[in-house]
């Protein structure tokens, strides 16, 4: 039905896949199940998805190589990513997030919680966001073709670069907190731990200033979060 999601599970575990496959059915996501990190990249070229399920650990070419290529690749670059995988420390999602995962759930997870991550990643690329465009400074943000540019430079970002960039241009001027962000950004199925919003704020200046070392746009309030700026001219 064309109202149901399309997710691509990029898993191994073939008894896992099944299972996983099976819930999501009863509630209107189809699963495609690629069983190594080949076959996944060759579905990802074959069809368009709604989100991609991605294990860490795989056979072959492993999930943080599939991500890697997928933010790469401007077809898949904004195609939301939850990574899936048994490594569940800190440094495992730190890895996972700076390659572009939008989600992280770590084995072995409830079949409910990765429904509700998925519900509210779709809810945040599906929100109706009127076709409007916001701009701060040489920053155009295009909400309807969901794109960005810096003074006339396309910049490619990950679909959670975009909302967390939106979120911050739509209270520009104002420090937003981290707890402000995960909130807004997550809900609460988002399973938040201290370095996550630095994570992807790193990410996202990398692309949008000249000197992420410097930043112009995206100024660290030191103890609170963050606050999107304009560039005083030279």
């Amino acid at each position: 039905m064309a109202n149901r999601t399309q997710a691509l599970l990029v898993e191994d575990d073939a008894r896992l896949a099944a299972l996983v496959a099976e819930f999501l059915g009863k509630h209107e996501v189809d699963v495609t199940v690629a069983a190594d990190g080949e076959r996944g990249l060759r579905a990802l070229r074959d069809r368009a998805w709604d989100v991609v399920l991605l294990d860490l650990m795989l056979p072959g070419v492993d999930g943080l190589e599939i991500a890697r290529r997928m933010r790469a690749d401007p077809r898949t670059a904004q195609l939301p990513v939850i990574m899936l995988t048994a490594k569940g420390d800190d440094v495992d999602k730190i890895v996972g997030l700076e390659l572009g995962a939008d989600d992280y759930l770590a084995k072995p997870y409830n079949p409910r919680e990765l429904l509700a991550r998925i519900r509210a990643l779709l809810r945040r690329a599906t929100s109706g966001v009127p076709r409007e465009r916001l701009r701060v400074g040489a920053l155009d943000i295009d909400l309807g073709a969901r794109e960005v540019s810096v003074a006339g430079r396309r910049i490619t970002l990950t679909h959670f670069e975009f909302e967390l960039l939106l979120c911050l241009a739509r209270a520009a001027g104002r420090v937003l907190s981290r707890d402000q962000l995960m909130e807004t950004l997550r809900g609460v199925e988002f399973e938040a731990f201290d370095r996550s919003i630095d994570v992807h704020v790193s990410k996202l200046r990398a692309k949008i200033e000249d000197d992420a070392k410097d930043p112009r746009y995206i100024r660290t309030v030191r103890g609170v979060g963050y606050m999107l700026t304009e560039p005083e001219r030279p």
